[in-house]
């Protein structure tokens, strides 16, 4: 990330969907366009757009196909004028889904998570049911497909956070359907042989959203910010989407699974007082902090793709400017410091 602060969302999309050399190098041997499934959501736009600005920079004449509901119009034009194809419609009919183009590489980002509690049926539909069909589709395709650190439950501080080898222990019917969501992508993909990756996400943060933002908004409306879930992983979006789009090319069969996470164990603590100095603000606390959290560790992905590029003094820089600048936000919480599992 530049080190001048972010004044407005086409800076902060700019930011967000600048591709690596390592991931210029990885799109310029694409062999056709790729195919987006759930791309309108928090992070799909920025990740589609890094996608097409490498496919560009390898002058390959390939695109980003978005498929999508697209809900919010805008959004669809804005990705249309970046070189998007954009394609509308139900990913849960089946037909709609039989009808979608070719395409040799597939990332996967259809999803269900807050609401989940309350409409239980329709989470484990987004979630474990749609794959399926997918990799009926898309037999013959390499598939990234987006998970959780979720999966892994509550893991001891001590331990450093949950590899990719640990047993899942899903807290919670959310986390429940998105192991579902993996066991599915892993059956088709050791009956059809199809190649998959698995990527396990925790927590995606850029100025709009993010377990930072979340903080940061409590901390200027005098909210109490409850330290239980003690401590988190934060990676600055544009990394995350990266290590995504790279992790898509070690597709295997069985899946490849990887942990998308950023390096530190942020204290939840730590990052209040360090949020609150920048905004002139003391955080008022609730709660202690237990002996076990929601954590991945990235190791993995780091030896892989390259340790992340921004820091998160870096990115509390940004956030803090943007809050106080009123910048745009999505008002999606993500809810991290749910311990119970019900989103």
């Amino acid at each position: 990330m530049t080190t001048g602060l972010i004044q407005t969302v086409d800076e902060l999309d700019d930011a967000l969907s600048t591709p690596t050399e390592a991931v210029v190098k990885a799109m310029s041997e694409l062999p056709g366009d790729l195919v987006v499934l759930g791309a309108a959501g928090k992070m799909g736009p920025t990740l589609c757009r890094m996608a097409q600005r490498a496919l560009d920079a390898a002058g390959q004449g390939r695109h980003v196909v978005a498929v999508s509901r697209f809900s919010d119009a805008p959004m669809k034009n804005r990705m249309e004028s970046w070189g998007i194809r954009t394609i509308t419609g139900d990913l849960l009919d089946e037909a709609f889904v039989r009808g979608l183009p070719d395409a040799t590489h597939v990332m996967y980002m259809a999803g269900m998570k807050f609401g989940a509690t309350g409409n239980e049926s329709l989470t484990w539909a987004m979630n474990a049911l749609l794959p399926a069909a997918v990799c009926r589709r898309y037999a013959t395709s390499r598939i990234a497909a987006f998970s959780t650190g979720n999966i892994y439950g509550l893991s001891p501080l001590s331990r450093g956070g949950s590899v990719e080898t640990d047993a899942p222990n899903p807290v919670g019917e959310y986390a429940m359907s998105c192991l579902g969501r993996e066991r599915v992508f892993e059956h088709f993909s050791r009956e059809q042989g199809t190649p998959v990756s698995l990527l396990r996400l925790n927590y995606a943060c850029e100025l709009r959203y993010g377990v930072l933002v979340d903080l940061a908004r409590k901390i200027m409306d005098g909210k109490p910010i409850d330290l239980s879930m003690g401590m988190a992983n934060v990676i600055w979006q544009a990394d995350a989407n990266a290590m995504a789009l790279l992790a898509m090319f070690h597709a295997a069969s069985p899946p490849f699974v990887v942990n998308i996470a950023g390096p530190e164990q942020i204290s939840i603590e730590r990052a209040c007082l360090a949020l609150g100095e920048r905004l002139g603000q003391t955080p008022v606390f609730t709660g202690q902090p237990g002996d076990k959290a929601i954590l991945s560790n990235g190791q993995k992905a780091h030896q892989l793709f390259g340790y992340p590029r921004t820091s998160m003094a870096t990115v509390m820089d940004q956030v803090a400017h943007w809050l106080q600048l009123g910048g745009q936000l999505l008002n999606k919480p993500t809810k991290f410091e749910v311990i119970d599992g019900k989103f």
